[in-house]
C-alpha cells in the first residue's frame, strides 16, 4: 500500500510538472525596440502565419477589407513612446497605446488608441490618440509571419513597418529631438552652471546642430575659466571657426593641440588627429598669402590706419 501511494504521488508530481510547462503558441509573442534620436519605441505583439491563407480582400479573407483589426493576434498590439512624437503627422504625446488597423487596397487606416488593452470586441473610436491614412506598398520578399519593424532610423525620422504577406504599409516617425535635447541641456545647464562637462557638453550639441553659437561660445568660454582642458579650448575654436571668426579660432586650435600632447589624456589619440585636420581646414579658409591668424589681424589693422 505505501508503495502505491508513492507511485501515485510521483505520477501526480510529474503531470504537475508536465502541465506548468510551456508550449508553442500558434502566433508567438514578440516585441521591437528602436531608438529614433533621444526617443525609446517599444512595440510588443503577437506574429500570426499566413499558412497558406488568402490575407486581404473582401470575405472570407482573413483580414476583409474595412474592418478593425488589433494589427497583431492574442492580446492586444502596444507601442510605447518615452517622449511626445508624430504619427503620420499627428502629435502624440509619451505613453503607451494599442495598434489597431484597418485594411483597405488602397489605403490602410493605422490607429494609435489611448487603451492599451483594447481589442476588436471593446474598441472605442473615441479613443483614439492618433488616425492616420497610410499607402500600403508592396513587400519586398512574401512575409509568411506577421511583422513590425523600423526601418529608414535618423536622428528625428522613422518608418514604423507594419507587414504580412505581399504587403508593408509604412507609418511615417518623427521626433522634435534638437528641441526635446535643447530643453534637457537648458535644465542641465541650470541644475550645474558651475560644471564644466555639463557647459560643455550643452555647448557642443548646439555646435552640431550650428545653433545658439552665442550661447555656446558664453557656455564654452565659463567652462575654460572653471577648468581649462585642450577639450573645451578646442571646442571654442570649432564655435568661432562655425561663426566665421577663422582668423581668431587658429590660435586657440593650436593651444588646444599643444596642451593635447602633454596633457596625458587618452582621447588625446583620436581626437588629436581631428583637431589637426580641423585646423588644416581653418588655416584653408583664411585668405591667400595669410599663414597664420596673427597675419590676417595685423592686414586688418594696418588697412584701419592708412583710413586714419
Amino acid at each position: 500500500m505505501k508503495k502505491y501511494c508513492l507511485s501515485f504521488a510521483l505520477i501526480v508530481a510529474i503531470m504537475g510538472t508536465s502541465l506548468a510547462q510551456r508550449t508553442p503558441q500558434p502566433s508567438p509573442a514578440a516585441s521591437v525596440m528602436q531608438t529614433v534620436g533621444v526617443t525609446d519605441f517599444t512595440v510588443t505583439y503577437s506574429r500570426p502565419s499566413a499558412k497558406g491563407r488568402t490575407l486581404y480582400g473582401d470575405s472570407p479573407a482573413l483580414l476583409p477589407y474595412g474592418r478593425i483589426w488589433r494589427t497583431g493576434a492574442n492580446a492586444a498590439t502596444t507601442l510605447q513612446a518615452s517622449t511626445d512624437f508624430m504619427f503620420g503627422g499627428k502629435k502624440v504625446p509619451a505613453g503607451t497605446y494599442s495598434l489597431f488597423s484597418i485594411p483597405q487596397g488602397g489605403q490602410w487606416t493605422v490607429i494609435l488608441n489611448k487603451d492599451a488593452k483594447a481589442g476588436e470586441g471593446n474598441y472605442k473610436e473615441s479613443g483614439d490618440a492618433a488616425r492616420v491614412m497610410v499607402a500600403p506598398a508592396s513587400a519586398t520578399d512574401f512575409l509568411e509571419s506577421f511583422t513590425i519593424g523600423f526601418s529608414d532610423v535618423t536622428d528625428s525620422t522613422a518608418h514604423l513597418n507594419i507587414g504580412w504577406g505581399t504587403v508593408n504599409v509604412p507609418v511615417p516617425i518623427e521626433i522634435m529631438t534638437t528641441d526635446i535635447t535643447m530643453a534637457a541641456m537648458d535644465k542641465a545647464v541650470m541644475e550645474k552652471p558651475e560644471d564644466p562637462n555639463t557647459l560643455q557638453n550643452a555647448a557642443g550639441y548646439m555646435l552640431t546642430k550650428g545653433k545658439n553659437l552665442n550661447q555656446a561660445l558664453a557656455m564654452t568660454d565659463k567652462a575654460i575659466g572653471l577648468k581649462e582642458t585642450f577639450r573645451n579650448v578646442w571646442l571654442k575654436a570649432q564655435i568661432l571657426a562655425k561663426m566665421g571668426k577663422v582668423a581668431e579660432a587658429i590660435p586657440l586650435a593650436q593651444k588646444a593641440l599643444a596642451m593635447g600632447k602633454t596633457s596625458g589624456d587618452s582621447a588625446f589619440s583620436f581626437m588629436g588627429p581631428q583637431i589637426e585636420n580641423g585646423l588644416k581646414s581653418m588655416q584653408a579658409m583664411l585668405p591667400a598669402g595669410a599663414d597664420a591668424a596673427s597675419g590676417v589681424v595685423d592686414k586688418m589693422k594696418g588697412k584701419k590706419g592708412r583710413k586714419k
